[in-house]
């Protein structure tokens, strides 16, 4: 795959070194930007529509920031914003006035996901004992990521899109695995405490139904298939 961005810039608006590496992978070029939500104050009851209200507020909030910043420079290339874990397309338009005089579309990309044990929305682990408490509970049992993904044509505000699940299986996680986990920190970074693709826990995932690129926060076909249609 060799995509082409000639034609205009990516920005991915995410702290999430997984999701950088996976854009990267992807073979696409772009610029990071972070959004400051309180992402507590938005609560929705499916975890797909939180995870699609969640991107679609942390896309507007680097809207916020591009139109703050795009008053001092231009910009000569279009960007696309792509907001992962909301749950519905974003229809919404959101022209930017510097982006709507380019010759081609700037695209944003956000991003949000959720873990869902036994119908129970989980996000970031509180501290290590509710950390260590989630490992408990997957052990041995099941549970599932919901991504989302945004993107958002900076030109003609437009917006695209969608959610991901992937459901995954475990073996007997042995204790002194989940402490060495929660001892590492790690688990406290990501939804549910879960990380599919660490080493201490790989061995122990016994079943993936889905893409490991979506556990770890960016589906690659459903981020590519959005950023055709945002164009």
């Amino acid at each position: 795959m060799e995509p082409s961005t000639s034609s205009y810039k990516i920005i991915l608006g995410s702290s999430s070194v997984a999701r950088r590496k996976i854009l990267s992978e992807m073979g696409y070029q772009f610029t990071l930007m972070t959004a400051d939500i309180d992402e507590k104050s938005i609560r929705k009851e499916s975890p797909e529509e939180l995870v699609m209200a969640l991107a679609e507020a942390k896309a507007n909030a680097i809207i916020s920031k591009l139109q703050t910043t795009s008053n001092q420079e231009g910009v000569d290339e279009p960007t696309i914003l792509i907001a992962a874990d909301t749950a519905e397309a974003i229809l919404q338009r959101l022209p930017v006035d510097d982006y709507l005089k380019d010759a081609e579309p700037t695209l944003l990309i956000t991003c949000d996901q959720v873990v869902v044990y036994e119908g129970v929305i989980r996000e970031k682990p509180a501290g290590k004992e509710e950390a260590r408490q989630f490992l408990k509970d997957y052990s041995g049992g099941r549970a599932a990521t919901v991504s989302s993904v945004l993107v958002t044509n900076l030109k003609t505000g437009l917006r695209k899109g969608e959610s991901d699940r992937v459901e995954i299986n475990f073996n007997e996680i042995p204790e002194e695995i989940i402490e060495k986990l929660v001892d590492e920190g790690v688990t406290l970074n990501v939804a549910g405490g879960l990380l599919i693709e660490h080493p201490l826990i790989l061995p122990f995932v016994k079943e993936v139904v889905g893409t490991t690129d979506s556990v770890m926060g960016l589906p690659k076909s459903l981020t590519e298939k959005l950023l055709k249609e945002a164009l």
